[in-house]
């Protein structure tokens, strides 16, 4: 564990100030700078228990802020800590337009130590912009602090499924809190970890050949690293729902293949689909379709800014290469808000993902 000092909280985040000077002390930093413009249309948390996160998110802040004008709110928690506290920085995001400072987010970084529930929303929250909804983004697993005193303020959750140890369970208090709060909308890294990948799926199923030839599906696959399985269950989830094919039988466990599944067409073919976890493949790596006659294939490789659309039926051959998204978090989170909206697709996905998941899990 890095031991992080002081000078290293205050390159990262700026100013130290007392905790009720917070708001004063970020309208005199305002007042000093009357080159730049403070802008905010959401406030964005950040949250983790790792230690001296909040110096990494403020890298990450800087990076969203080029696109997504707001008021940022890091939170460091130390749980383990037995002795109660809470430090506070401040700070401002600019960015260069015409060689000259225009537009600046501010941001305040908190690092809590010990039982953190109550002045996480008493101390913390109270400095969110209150007519802004605020966007909350969870780094790590969840813990008991998710709870209903903190999801009952927020508008989008973001977390990383990736990063969990027992993704069931963390599952079951995303949905449980979605339940209680019908306004909450979710959004998986995950999820958008495979965006581009979905898009050039989509992109090639635009061809006649390969619309004929998907209720015939042999053989899906989907590879992804291990680190990324919760992204390839998804993929799968989300063909599974668009197509309306039906389980024929249950998982198969192969340690050769990874997850089996076996499906049936709405014209009647046996299909297999597996979830194969590769040590050298990108995040997400390859979505495969194989029918008589025809193979449809999306890669890409390690590290590799595109990715790669085949589709190959008989002397019908179209291959084309496409972006793919950003392995940087940051960059995902940024991709996510651009888009807004209800995340309606995810929700859809859902219920088929966490069956996916539970047998997988379970067997």
């Amino acid at each position: 564990m890095t031991d992080y000092t002081d000078n290293d909280y205050a390159l990262a985040l700026g100013k130290e100030v007392a905790i009720a000077d917070v708001d004063k002390e970020l309208h005199l930093l305002w007042e000093e700078d009357k080159a730049s413009t403070n802008a905010s249309l959401v406030n964005l948390a950040v949250y983790s228990e790792r230690n001296g996160a909040i110096i990494k998110n403020s890298e990450y802040v800087q990076i969203i802020t080029r696109e997504h004008a707001c008021r940022a709110l890091l939170i460091g928690v130390d749980r383990d800590n037995p002795e109660a506290s809470i430090r506070a920085w401040i700070t401002a995001h600019c960015h260069l337009s015409h060689g000259r400072k225009s537009v600046c987010c501010e941001q305040v970084a908190f690092q809590l130590t010990g039982r953190s529930t109550g002045r996480l929303r008493n101390t913390v929250f109270s400095h969110l912009s209150s007519d802004l909804p605020l966007v909350f983004w969870w780094q790590g697993e969840l813990s008991s602090l998710f709870s209903e005193r903190l999801y009952s303020l927020i508008d989008r959750f973001i977390f990383d499924s990736s990063e969990w140890s027992n993704p069931m369970e963390a599952y079951a208090c995303v949905s449980e809190a979605m339940q209680s709060e019908q306004s909450l909308l979710p959004m998986d890294i995950e999820w958008t970890r495979s965006s581009q990948i979905r898009m050039a799926i989509a992109g090639l199923f635009d061809d006649p050949m390969a619309v004929n030839a998907l209720e015939h599906v042999s053989d899906l696959k989907v590879v992804v690293h291990p680190e990324h399985r919760m992204a390839g269950l998804q993929l799968l989830a989300w063909v599974i729902q668009r197509t309306g094919w039906k389980r024929s039988s249950e998982l198969s466990l192969d340690s050769d293949h990874g997850d089996v599944y076996y499906y049936e067409t709405a014209e009647g073919s046996s299909l297999v689909a597996q979830v194969v976890t590769d040590p050298l493949s990108a995040p997400v790596g390859k979505m495969e379709f194989i029918a008589p006659g025809l193979e449809l294939r999306v890669t890409r490789d390690t590290g590799s800014p595109y990715i790669r659309q085949e589709l190959h039926a008989g002397e019908h051959r179209f291959e084309r290469c496409t972006p793919s998204n950003s392995d940087d978090s940051a960059e995902l989170v940024m991709n996510q808000l651009s888009r807004g909206g209800n995340n309606s697709l995810y929700c859809a996905m859902m219920p088929e993902f966490l069956g996916l998941l539970c047998d997988s899990q379970c067997y």
